[in-house]
């Protein structure tokens, strides 16, 4: 992990089934550089995947309109954003048995320590994001810097609309 200063990654990408895949190895590969204990990495992919595609099935948006992935360690919390433009909120589903789809949120809500839902600034679209806490004895030093271009300032203002809302996983 890094010496506490707030690292902060963003990818935007096609509204499309095929970003899927390409943001969970952007992720994968950020979580390694930034040490990131693999079992939490993975957690946090496998949320990201889940987040995403609910983006690109349900956002029922304008074509051309891009799903912005956001990851960011802070302290002890990687914190897994996906922002798009539509404001329809995620509804988590009963899915049965031979039910092919509709366990999304629900592995969000079972493995996540937090999560929600915020409006995106300027009133379009909405933020489905997710934390991860980082079990102290699991922090490691020493992780290498992010790609040029790819820093953004932790949780200062602007980079989304302000600090985040703190959730609690429903019950």
């Amino acid at each position: 992990m890094t010496d506490g200063t707030p690292q902060d990654i963003e990818w935007r990408l096609a509204r499309s089934a095929r970003s899927v895949g390409r943001a969970r190895t952007l992720l994968a590969a950020q979580a390694r550089a930034w040490k990131v204990p693999d079992e939490i990495a993975d957690t946090a992919v496998l949320l990201l995947s889940e987040l995403m595609t609910n983006a690109c099935r349900h956002a029922r948006v304008s074509p051309g309109r891009e799903l912005r992935a956001r990851a960011l360690v802070r302290a002890d919390t990687l914190r897994i954003e996906v922002s798009d433009a539509s404001s329809a909120q995620p509804q988590q589903r009963d899915a049965g048995p031979g039910d092919e789809s509709g366990r999304g949120l629900a592995l969000v809500a079972a493995l996540a320590d937090a999560w929600g839902t915020e409006p995106r600034p300027h009133g379009i679209g909405k933020t489905v994001w997710c934390e991860l806490r980082i079990p102290a004895d699991d922090v490691r030093s020493g992780g290498g810097p992010l790609p040029s271009g790819s820093v953004r300032g932790g949780w200062r203002a602007g980079a989304c609309g302000g600090p985040p809302r703190r959730g609690t996983r429903p019950s």
